[in-house]
């Protein structure tokens, strides 16, 4: 079994991703994504979104991040993908699941759910352009409008070179709306002979029990999930080997998001860096009594120094770097 953090665009970048993974449980990880339109990506693009590049791909923890590109240019994704390989990503993932409308009027993501050739030959051309050693690697939903459609959709991206499929199960019309639909999860895995991960409405240990039944896969990938509930993959790793949870307590997330909040202040513009804290803090009142507390007394406060006092945390504080700097970057 395995268990991946999905990739959330503005939300889970390479802070909160060594933060989460910090925590255990996760066996992989993968960046936001990467938009494609018609040229060679600069270096400073990949680095910008994947700085564990520097850090050999991986996590503090150890946990390998694994670089998502989007676009719809055959082409152009191959000759950025083959770049990404030389620079060391060690999965190369195609995103064909954003819903997002910005994205999807610039034929990016789930829009191309509608299009299974071109499905077919975004990933034949990527596959083509990357060492044989590199997996290339892709997440969809179910369709566009239609859950059916995921079907052919699942073949032409396999058959095109897929290694593995992460679906997200709703349409690209059903946005997030619950519920998710895991058995369709089912009737993919059935149609592809290759790993299928199941992702979405996937909140507890239950939600899991319910889905690993439903679709009948083991390997899953946690989105809003794992990031309302940080220790969330730990939990399922647990279960599934036998072991008893041991759910994280609010006094043992409040430090995360004091480190979050004093490397968010030492990364982000000022006038950003609250903004960041509020939304993971917000998403973490779903799971805990304490965090609507503290987000209740915060939300209207913007002042850096004010939200240092509040949080606990020292600004003159230093922090060694998260990442060494990269031989390939620098020369």
């Amino acid at each position: 079994m395995q268990i991946a953090l999905a990739p959330m665009e503005g939300l889970v970048d390479e802070l909160l991703r060594d933060l989460l993974t910090g925590v255990g449980g996760i066996d992989w990880c993968v960046t936001e994504f990467v938009r494609v339109c018609d040229r060679l990506l600069p270096l400073a693009q990949f680095e910008k979104l994947a700085p564990e590049m520097r850090r050999g791909w991986q996590t503090r923890a150890g946990t390998p991040v694994h670089l998502q590109l989007l676009g719809s240019d055959p082409a152009c994704l191959a000759e950025n993908a083959a770049l990404a390989a030389e620079l060391g990503a060690p999965v190369i993932d195609l995103n064909f699941g954003c819903p997002a409308k910005t994205v999807n009027r610039s034929r990016g993501g789930a829009v191309l759910l509608d299009e299974p050739e071109l499905l077919h030959a975004i990933v034949r051309e990527v596959r083509r352009a990357v060492p044989a050693q590199v997996p290339v690697t892709a997440k969809m939903r179910l369709g566009y409008t239609r859950p059916e459609s995921a079907l052919e959709c699942a073949r032409a991206l396999v058959e095109g070179g897929a290694a593995q499929l992460v679906v997200h199960a709703r349409t690209k019309v059903e946005g997030y709306r619950p519920p998710a639909h895991w058995e369709w999860v089912a009737r993919v895995q059935e149609a592809v002979a290759v790993p299928v991960y199941a992702n979405g409405e996937i909140w507890t240990l239950e939600d899991w029990r319910r889905c690993r039944q439903i679709s009948g896969v083991e390997d899953i990938m946690l989105g809003r999930g794992l990031v309302s509930r940080p220790d969330l993959a730990r939990q399922i790793a647990a279960a599934r080997a036998g072991r008893t949870p041991e759910p994280l307590e609010w006094r043992d997330v409040q430090p995360l998001v004091s480190e979050f909040w004093r490397r968010a202040r030492q990364r982000i513009a000022p006038r950003y860096a609250p903004g960041r804290l509020k939304q993971w803090l917000g998403m973490l009142t779903r799971s805990y009594p304490e965090a609507a507390a503290l987000f209740a007394e915060l939300r209207r406060e913007s002042d850096c120094v004010r939200l240092d006092a509040l949080l606990g945390v020292d600004r003159h504080s230093d922090l060694s770097p998260v990442l060494e700097p990269c031989p390939v970057l620098s020369t």
